[in-house]
C-alpha cells in the first residue's frame, strides 16, 4: 500500500514561520513534523510515498531526499501552485497506483497506528465502500465537528439527527487521515483545484464511507500557538516522546 502526504499548503494562519519554512517542516520535538508522519509510516509497513508540495517545495525534497534516511521510498508531485485536497491528490495519481492509499494530511501530530489501514484496504476492495476516514474527537477550534460516525458508517446528517441526536451517532472532527480507492478522483481533471470536503459529502450521501474513532493524540498544528504546546509536550519528560 502506498501513502500520500499532503505538504502544498502555504500555510498563512502559521505566518511568519511559513514565510521562510514550509510548514510540514517546523518541527515538534526536535523533528519536523513531516517526518514524525514518514517514521510512523514506515513503522507500519506502509513505504512507498509521495509528497505533494507546492510554497517553498525544493525546501522539502532537500531536506527529505529519496526516503532512504526513514527506510521509505519518497516520490515528489510539484503541482507549482497548490491544488487544494482533492485536486492535489488527482494531480498525483499516477505515482499511486491502481490499490486503496493512505492519504495525511503535513501539518497534523497524530499517534494514529498506520498499520490498522491495511485490513482495512483489503476490507475496502471486497466493498463498495470508496472512503475510509479517521475521525477525532472535537477541538475546540471546530467545536461543531465535521461528519457523524454510527457504528463503523459516517452517515448524511439531517435536520432530523440535528434536533434529536441519536445516541449511538457521534459528531466528531476529520482527522485528515484518510483511505481512498483512486477511482474517486480518476475523473477529475488533472490539474484543477478542488476540495475534498464535498467529494466526501458525495460519497457520505452514497454509503460508501466508513470510519472510525481515534481517541489518542491528535494535535491540528494551524498556528505557532499551537505548534509551540506540541513542542513543549513532547518534550516533556513526562510525557515521553509519543514515537
Amino acid at each position: 500500500m502506498k501513502a500520500m502526504i499532503l505538504a502544498a499548503g502555504r500555510g498563512e494562519r502559521m505566518r511568519p514561520l511559513t514565510d521562510h519554512t514550509p510548514k510540514p517542516l517546523l518541527q515538534a520535538g526536535g523533528k519536523p513534523l513531516i517526518v514524525w508522519h514518514i517514521e510512523r509510516l514506515v513503522r507500519a509497513g506502509i513505504t512507498d510515498l509521495v509528497i505533494n508540495h507546492a510554497h517553498l517545495g525544493a525546501q522539502i525534497e532537500q531536506a527529505l531526499g529519496d526516503g532512504s534516511q526513514f527506510g521509505a521510498n519518497i516520490h515528489y508531485s510539484d503541482e507549482g501552485t497548490a491544488l487544494e485536497t482533492a485536486g492535489g491528490i488527482a494531480f498525483a495519481l499516477p505515482l499511486l497506483g491502481n490499490e486503496p492509499f493512505v492519504v495525511v494530511n503535513g501539518d497534523i501530530y497524530c499517534d494514529y497506528d498506520f498499520s490498522r489501514l491495511l485490513a482495512r484496504a483489503e476490507q475496502m476492495q471486497h466493498s463498495e465502500d470508496t472512503v475510509h476516514l479517521v475521525l477525532v474527537g472535537n477541538p475546540e477550534h471546530n467545536a461543531k465537528g465535521d461528519f457523524i460516525l454510527q457504528g463503523n458508517r459516517v452517515i448524511p446528517e439531517s435536520p432530523a439527527e440535528s434536533c434529536i441526536p441519536n445516541p449511538a451517532s457521534r459528531i466528531l472532527t476529520f482527522s485528515g487521515i484518510g483511505l481512498y480507492r483512486p477511482s474517486l478522483f480518476a475523473l477529475m481533471r488533472r490539474g484543477a483545484k478542488a476540495p475534498l470536503a464535498p467529494l466526501l459529502r458525495e460519497q457520505i450521501a452514497l454509503d460508501r464511507v466508513s470510519g472510525e474513532h481515534h481517541q489518542g493524540i491528535w494535535v491540528d498544528v494551524g498556528t505557532p500557538q499551537r505548534l509551540d504546546e506540541l513542542d513543549k509536550q513532547l518534550r516533556a519528560p513526562q510525557n515521553g516522546r509519543h514515537d
